[in-house]
């Protein structure tokens, strides 16, 4: 079965959940200053230097930079998986510094859909099993019916149908990210993030990848990746670039006109 990777993918959703922005006028994704610091046996360890950033709704952002730049880290604030040392982190209105380890669990079932660069899959579940356990993390959780029609619907559309009662171990590592793919998105999340969604695929299946967040972006829904591909960079909207964590550049793409 073909990729689906237009806009068929998304007018399907059934029970699609708001995009909650507190006012159009303000950023769907603001950090205030935020700044991370680990404690190691040699000391304080700065990962990310007090940063501002600012994105609205339905733009696709690429942060690129080497390795230990902090790129990630940024993602995972963003995400509310790291919880800075200092600063504010507020998306779509909610203050995600203000929220309990359960109040940020319930957002991001919600909020958020989240794809790794090592998959993440649970290797003891079928790729279908995967995708449906996503779902339970919802605030108002479906019906196990429902669960199971959304899920297939997913892997349908994202070219894995036929490989729904496979384990992870049967899959390509291709098939596993669309896998992750359709798991972060079973709840219809208005926020996708991708921690260097391509890095272990090869450059046609990456391509597929990138075909699909894309698909997800032209919706009108916010992405923002990590990669170190300046191919992949180029497709976004705008690219920040981190070092030493710190961001030194912020651009827009420049756009052929027709």
């Amino acid at each position: 079965m073909a990729l689906s990777t237009g806009p068929r993918w998304w007018r399907v959703r059934r029970t699609p959940h708001p995009v909650v922005v507190a006012d159009p006028a303000t950023p769907f994704i603001q950090l205030d200053a935020i700044a991370r610091e680990y404690q190691t046996g040699r000391g304080s360890l700065t990962a990310l230097h007090p940063t501002d950033l600012a994105i609205p709704v339905g733009q696709t952002v690429a942060i690129v930079g080497p390795s230990g730049s902090g790129k990630s880290t940024i993602l995972n604030v963003i995400a509310g998986i790291d919880r800075p040392s200092g600063g504010r982190v507020t998306i779509g209105g909610t203050n995600l510094t203000a929220l309990s380890e359960e109040g940020l669990t319930r957002w991001r079932g919600e909020q958020v859909g989240i794809v790794f660069q090592f998959f993440q899959l649970m290797p003891t579940l079928s790729a279908l099993e995967n995708v449906i356990l996503a779902s339970e993390f919802r605030a108002r959780p479906l019906g196990a019916g429902q669960r199971r029609r959304r899920a297939l619907e997913l892997l349908e559309l994202v070219g894995l149908s036929d490989l729904a009662d496979h384990l992870p171990s049967e899959l390509s590592g291709g098939e596993q990210q669309r896998v992750a793919l359709a798991r972060a998105l079973v709840n219809d999340p208005p926020l996708l993030l991708a921690d260097e969604p391509t890095g272990n695929l090869d450059s046609a299946t990456g391509e597929r990848i990138m075909g699909l967040l894309a698909a997800f972006a032209t919706a009108g829904r916010t992405l923002v990746f990590v990669t170190h591909d300046p191919v992949l960079a180029a497709r976004a909207d705008r690219t920040i670039r981190v070092r030493d964590g710190n961001i030194v550049s912020d651009q827009l793409t420049d756009r052929p006109t027709t």
